[in-house]
């Protein structure tokens, strides 16, 4: 799935930089994500948005060690 918005393009360069995130809040309307640190899992920052395109992205994923799946 390739990125729709800023922040999904912002989460993916993350990801292929090495680092990892994990979903801190998800609401009808905003989704939190905290960027973690590739080692201990430190948080180095968050991504808050409100954009379905960023939602779609992570999908029904908690964390970036879950799989991307299809969402039909």
């Amino acid at each position: 799935m390739s990125p729709g918005s800023d922040e999904a393009a912002r989460l993916e360069r993350w990801t292929a930089s090495g680092g990892r995130w994990t979903v801190v809040t998800r609401s009808p309307t905003t989704l939190t994500v905290a960027l973690l640190t590739c080692d201990g899992g430190e948080e180095m920052d968050r991504i808050v948005s409100g954009t379905p395109e960023f939602a779609a992205y992570v999908g029904s994923r908690w964390d970036s060690d879950q799989p991307v799946m299809d969402e039909e």
